[in-house]
């Protein structure tokens, strides 16, 4: 009888022990984030002010993303995908390299347009002030944003005009770099290697069908699908591809991918007057033109 009074005191201590951390750790970071709050962002002519979006995160953010800001609402358990934690300072659109942060442009833009195919909607009632103000209370919920700057907008080279050449090209790059193995051989996101996509907190993640969307994750452009392939989708499978795809070559993919999509196109148009077929995942790798050996000098002939 003493002995299990005596274990049962013990596990009891034993909980109360373990649990003063973690109550510790929320206030730490509860108290963290009160000392960012003097966070600011500045898009165009309009500077935001973490201080000011209080009430409208509240309002329309927090049930989601949560007091703060770890994507742990009250509505977490119901959403596939799972909301954004924005205590890591990782964003999906961006238009800097992979790895680094957003501009404060990129994230005024996210809030307007939403995330299609996840329950993150379009914001474009909020004014500039507010989207402004609401970029700069996300910023305030992450310690990379105390240290680190935004990394530097990549270039994107002028759009070249859409051609049948640019069209086939582009399916040949879809082949190479292996964009079927996660969107398909037809682009409706279900390559073989679709059902076993994480994202960077082991969770289940879809990729795109293009043939089922005339929007992308990260916006509707030319220049926004471009945006993609060059900076990745960080905290996703998707990576960038700045390292394995030319400017030009990333141009013939964004023109093949539109070919794809539901809604009427010259991309489109194109590849049903080339009667071009999906690619084809067994077929050998293209070989490189053999090398002529050079024709034999006729004699006494200089080299």
């Amino acid at each position: 009888m003493r002995t299990s009074l005596f274990k049962s005191w013990f596990l009891l201590g034993a909980a109360a022990v373990l649990a003063i951390p973690t109550v510790s750790l929320a206030q730490n970071t509860a108290y963290q984030e009160n000392q960012w709050m003097e966070m600011q962002s500045h898009i165009g002519k309009f500077s935001g002010h973490a201080a000011d979006a209080k009430s409208d995160y509240r309002r329309y953010c927090v049930g989601c993303h949560g007091e703060l800001g770890d994507g742990n609402g009250e509505n977490f358990p119901w959403l596939d995908p799972k909301p954004r934690d924005f205590t890591l300072g990782v964003f999906k659109c961006r238009s800097t390299p992979t790895g680094t942060l957003p501009t404060d442009e990129d994230l005024f833009n996210t809030i307007a347009r939403g995330l299609v195919t996840s329950n993150m909607p379009q914001w474009n009632t909020f004014t500039n002030q507010q989207r402004a103000d609401l970029v700069a209370y996300v910023k305030h919920f992450s310690a990379r944003f105390q240290n680190e700057k935004p990394g530097e907008p990549i270039q994107i080279p002028p759009e070249p005009e859409i051609t049948a050449d640019r069209v086939k090209a582009g399916q040949e790059v879809f082949n190479r770099v292996q964009c079927w193995k996660c969107h398909g051989a037809e682009g409706r996101g279900n390559g073989p290697s679709a059902s076993t996509l994480t994202d960077d907190q082991s969770r289940p993640i879809l990729a795109y069908n293009f043939h089922d969307e005339t929007r992308f994750k990260c916006g509707t452009s030319d220049q926004d699908l471009y945006k993609i392939f060059m900076t990745g989708l960080d905290g996703t499978p998707m990576p960038s591809w700045s390292d394995n795809i030319k400017p030009d070559e990333a141009w013939d993919l964004v023109f093949y991918l539109r070919s794809l999509q539901p809604m009427k196109s010259k991309e489109r148009e194109i590849a049903r007057q080339l009667g071009l077929k999906p690619v084809n995942p067994n077929a050998p790798a293209a070989q490189p033109p053999a090398t002529q050996p050079p024709a034999a000098q006729p004699p006494g002939s200089q080299p």
